[in-house]
């Protein structure tokens, strides 16, 4: 696997998705950005399904990336805050799949699985934070520790672990080909955590341009991913659908609908799925 140290170099990063998952290997902690239904990396998650790779550990803020995952039966165990279609409250193959107990599920709060992130982010092996003292969180994570304040407040945190990853995959809709990538929508969500809490990120694009379109794409703080997180990119115009990747397109409903209620079996043998492998 790539070392962090070997990505700070300015090199040509491009790669096709089926090079970037190649690099994946059964066992692995996975990363996925996007947030629900929202801009998730589904070129590279669809190539994914093409390998034989399992025994995955996935850490998302779940949407249609898990429910194919664990619907393939490539999840071990999955750490998520939620896994939701947003217009379909519940994923339904992921809903299945715990009925049938067939992963193991870490249920964070969101605020926990952000500073999770944060803490892999930093090289850090945890992070005090106070959402999930005095809820069911605790319960049902047994594993989980509190932490003391060593200053005169003595208040009780929960100490997060470190969410860290062996590999990143999420979509954006700018990058170049060294491996800056930019956002356009309303909402950056954990991507840049995520490659940066990765020892290796693959960052699927709409387009990729030169370096000076970026900037004139947007203000500062839409250059989200820096290339020194990023160990590949790959160009997939419509690489997010059927979810939503705002400005270019919003969610394809029927597209998403037709996936909810078709057993997966059948889903999963009925090509073209997004715009990219027509």
């Amino acid at each position: 696997m790539t070392n962090r140290t070997d990505r700070t170099d300015r090199t040509d990063k491009t790669l096709t998705a089926e090079e970037a998952v190649s690099r994946l290997a059964d066992g692995m902690t996975l990363g996925i950005g996007g947030w629900g239904s929202r801009r998730k990396p589904m070129s590279l998650v669809r190539a994914l399904l093409r390998t034989r790779i399992t025994d995955l550990t996935v850490v998302s803020c779940g949407g249609p990336d898990v429910g194919m995952l664990a619907a393939a039966g490539r999840i071990r165990r999955l750490v998520a805050p939620f896994v939701t279609l947003d217009s379909i409250p519940l994923e339904p193959n992921y809903r299945a799949a715990r009925e049938r107990g067939t992963l193991e599920l870490t249920e964070l709060d969101e605020a926990m699985f952000l500073w999770g992130l944060r803490a892999a982010a930093h090289r850090m092996p945890f992070l005090p934070v106070r959402a999930g003292l005095g809820s069911d969180v605790m319960r049902v994570n047994p594993g989980l520790r509190t932490v003391t304040s060593p200053y005169e407040d003595g208040e009780t945190f929960v100490a997060v672990p470190a969410l860290r990853l062996d590999a990143a995959l999420v979509h954006v809709n700018r990058a170049d080909r060294w491996g800056n990538g930019q956002y356009l929508g309303p909402d950056p969500y954990f991507d840049d955590l995520f490659c940066a809490a990765a020892k290796a990120a693959y960052v699927s694009c709409e387009r990729i341009v030169d370096t000076a379109e970026l900037a004139k794409a947007g203000a500062p703080q839409t250059l989200l991913i820096g290339r020194h997180t990023v160990t590949g990119v790959i160009e997939a115009p419509g690489g997010a659908h059927f979810t939503s990747c705002a400005p270019d397109y919003g969610r394809d409903e029927e597209a998403q609908r037709v996936y909810a209620t078709t057993p997966w079996a059948e889903y999963a043998a009925r090509p073209p799925h997004a715009p990219e492998e027509r």
